[in-house]
């Protein structure tokens, strides 16, 4: 649930896990729907400031969580305005791994490609660009976040390339593209992936899908069937 261990959530049951972070709350609101009514009353009852208006937001619509549900042969997940992964659809997991194993950073998209991306040089050239222009427009709407200070300074430190557009004031737009995926049961498929934003939200949905007819439809099929139940 969330992303945290069932342990762990027992010890908060229980009262023996005190002062969870805003990160914990903002899982715990995300996994169990909260309005924004709820999410805001979630934190002053941990003691913890809600976001402010100067805070990367992570509340996501009804109608984004809908939409994963509906579209389950599509390959879903929804990012934040710091490109945090919040949520997926099982397809999007059985395609990529369940990113509730994974550890904050993993769970960054600017991290994942600017660590070792999947993406050719010609992808992945441009698909950087506009994730640095994405993290630059966001630091300049939510100044306040400290999570997002942080991403950016680990990125100049550990990739050289990231460091090199931040400096460079590099711009970039989404366009779909294609991207590779090595799949240990389904082999190798090359996909369709299109970046949507969610009207009223500071949300990006990212869509995989596959030309029909072709092998690459034919294998994410099969892990539409394999694909555990939401």
């Amino acid at each position: 649930m969330a992303g945290l261990s069932v342990d762990y959530i027992v010890r908060l049951e229980q009262g023996r896990a005190t002062s969870p972070s805003a990160q914990v709350l903002s899982a715990l609101a995300r996994a169990l729907r909260l309005s924004e009514a709820e999410r805001e009353h979630l934190f002053l009852l941990a003691g913890q400031p809600p976001p402010g208006p100067g805070k990367v937001p992570a509340h996501i619509p009804p109608s984004v969580r809908r939409l994963l549900d509906q579209l389950d042969g599509t390959a879903l997940n929804v990012c934040d305005a710091s490109w945090n992964i919040i949520l997926w659809n099982p397809l999007w997991a059985a395609l990529c791994g369940d990113a509730s194993t994974w550890r904050r950073r993993e769970r960054n998209v600017a991290w994942r490609i600017f660590t070792g991306g999947s993406h050719t040089p010609e992808q992945a050239s441009r698909f950087e660009a506009a994730v640095v222009a994405d993290l630059r427009a966001a630091t300049a709407r939510y100044p306040a976040d400290a999570g997002l200070r942080s991403l950016i300074e680990d990125l100049r430190a550990v990739s050289p390339n990231f460091a090199h557009l931040w400096d460079t004031g590099a711009v970039g737009v989404h366009e779909p593209h294609t991207t590779t995926i090595h799949h240990p049961d389904a082999g190798t498929l090359t996909l369709d992936c299109d970046i949507l934003t969610a009207p009223g939200s500071d949300l990006r949905i990212v869509a995989f899908t596959a030309a029909p007819g072709s092998a690459a439809a034919d294998r994410l099929k099969l892990l539409t069937s394999s694909a555990p139940a939401p």
